[in-house]
């Protein structure tokens, strides 16, 4: 990567998601962190929530997989932080780069939550009044979040005897207050603003409202009190508005940002990512045998099937999110498939996306001890466990919108079909006791991806997707489709490495029938075609990579440090 002057000397990046995978975002910030770090090395500093050390319980040793710990890194700052009322723990988020992270502690700081919430009333109209939910955990620690910067900046300045520049960048409204305290009480910080999805915007949708067909008749406002969402909406807009820079990470969000909070963004920040994260070669290949034999295996067992090695796995995952990430749309596509009786071969539809999980599946678990050291399990002279699609037992078994879905639209689970479907509600962390394997280790073993989404501002599933080779589909409706259309200058196919479809509030059927007919053709698809197809997906990854993207936060610094 070519040299990258710097406009500012201190980065400080402020997010519920650092060294906490519970999001998107966290996928933004951990794969762009090598990026950053190559230009500002340890001049860029995380932060977020001390929520492990928190949950362990005082005395209790953090046990955060995604933080190593480290108490000489930054220690005078650390102690004068302590006196202050920050509590703040040092170390490096365990990605690579390795980031010098700040996790701060807020919970020392509850009892001061409806001062806080005045003097946000006070200074920048926040109206906190009807909060619910985690607004309260988020909006204290990014207060001490932007507590935490100021004091670290005027340390640094401090320490080296000099002026220095910093930018704080606040990441979605859980980062709001943060950039709120800084724009307060220390302007010589400049302050950046990055929205990845409005509330507002997600909210209309996964209230089932139709968000494009009435689109230009929305008041931000207005739908946030008809939605309860004045508080979140409140902390974002303020923050939107109040920013040196005001980002986001699509030109389909950007209308969002214009439509809902009143300002359009001075930068786009799209989602890149690194191909640190990524398999290659022979390990690539051995780890896509792995995965393949952990899905076929787990269906077999529960289907009590025979499905081989030739058989096409077609997967979704994400967010649990039903509406917006269109799983609705894939299980209807899926049925249409099996009514066609067009297959000529097997297809497994893998669904992975986290859900109220109780347990992994005993006589699922039971089966699976049988299965040999090397062949594929053999299950079929047994009968089918019930509700043989699902690996693991639900809370709420009944009530989850995929299970209805699949039974609601008439999937079969005969014997004899060639469309089988294998349901992994659980979050694939290597430690889910059945699959037992990272999501991205089972992503390489499938063959293509469909990500059908109503609402995607920018669509990370369809990105981690190429960049382990395997091609997808996605929809005009994701910024990652957007942008693919954009690379290839037409309405990009498969041949691509990634298919995108055209949808909106009016063409749900035709949909429908697009993804059936694309699962249909892939499965007709020779090895070396689908080789090709992979290649494809590969070569159009390299473009969407942070070497490439990272320098847009440049040009978002550089216009925050000059306002």
């Amino acid at each position: 990567m070519k040299r990258i002057s710097k406009p500012t000397d201190y980065v400080f990046q402020a997010s519920w998601e650092v060294c906490n995978k519970v999001g998107g975002i966290y996928t933004v910030l951990s794969t762009q962190a090598k990026a950053l770090e190559g230009i500002y090395k340890d001049n860029l500093i995380y932060i977020g929530p001390d929520v492990h050390a928190r949950v362990s319980g005082k005395g209790a040793k953090n046990t955060n997989p995604l933080f190593s710990a480290d108490s000489t890194l930054l220690s005078g700052l650390a102690r004068q932080l302590k006196k202050q009322g920050i509590p703040t723990r040092f170390g490096r988020w365990n990605v690579p780069g390795s980031p010098i992270v700040a996790l701060v502690d807020y919970e020392c700081i509850r009892d001061e939550k409806n001062k806080i919430y005045g003097e946000m009333w006070e200074s920048f109209g926040v109206d906190s009044l009807n909060a619910y939910g985690d607004y309260d955990d988020a909006s204290l620690f990014a207060w001490q979040a932007g507590r935490m910067a100021v004091a670290a900046y005027r340390y640094f300045c401090k320490q080296e005897k000099q002026d220095l520049s910093a930018v704080f960048q606040a990441h979605e409204w859980m980062s709001a207050f943060g950039l709120l305290y800084v724009k307060k009480n220390e302007p010589k910080m400049a302050t950046v603003f990055t929205t990845h999805a409005t509330s507002i915007g997600r909210s209309i949708t996964c209230n089932n409202k139709q968000l494009y067909a009435y689109f230009d008749g929305y008041n931000g406002d207005q739908m946030a009190r008809e939605l309860n969402m004045e508080a979140k909406h409140s902390a974002e807009k303020a923050a939107a508005l109040q920013a040196d820079c005001m980002t986001t990470v699509s030109e389909l969000t950007d209308r969002e940002c214009r439509q809902f909070l009143g300002r359009e963004a001075d930068v786009i920040l799209p989602n890149g990512f690194d191909s640190s994260f990524t398999y290659k070669g022979a390990q690539l290949q051995a780890v896509r045998k792995r995965a393949r034999k952990a899905m076929l295996n787990t269906y077999n067992a529960l289907n009590g099937d025979n499905l081989t090695d030739d058989t096409l796995i077609v997967a979704t995952s994400g967010r649990n999110d039903f509406r917006c990430k269109g799983f609705d749309l894939f299980i209807n596509a899926l049925k249409r498939v099996q009514d066609s009786g067009d297959l000529q071969r097997d297809v497994l539809a893998v669904i992975a996306v986290p859900c109220w999980e109780k347990a992994a599946r005993e006589d699922v678990n039971e089966r699976l001890a049988q299965k040999p050291a090397i062949k594929l399990l053999d299950a079929s002279e047994m009968e089918p466990l019930p509700h043989p699609f699902i690996t693991h037992e639900l809370y709420n078994f009944n009530e989850e919108p995929i299970v209805q879905t699949i039974y609601g639209c008439g999937l079969s689970f005969d014997k004899g079909q060639r469309l089988h479907l294998l349901f992994i509600p659980t979050y694939l962390d290597g430690n889910d006791g059945v699959i037992n394997m990272p999501y991205y280790d089972l992503l390489t073993g499938c063959d293509y991806c469909i990500y059908p989404s109503y609402y995607e501002p920018w669509g990370y599933t369809p990105l981690e997707s190429i960049a382990f080779g395997v091609p997808c589909l996605t929809t005009t409706l994701s910024g990652f489709g957007q942008w693919v259309a954009s690379v290839t200058g037409h309405q990009p196919l498969v041949s691509d490495g990634v298919a995108v479809v055209s949808r909106d509030d009016y063409n749900y059927d035709e949909c429908v029938g697009e993804i059936a007919t694309s699962i249909v053709g892939m499965a007709r698809l020779s090895h070396a075609d689908w080789q090709q197809f992979a290649a494809a997906a590969t070569e159009l990854s390299k473009k969407a990579m942070w070497k490439d993207f990272v320098k847009q936060y440049i040009k978002a610094y550089t216009l925050a440090v000059k306002h």
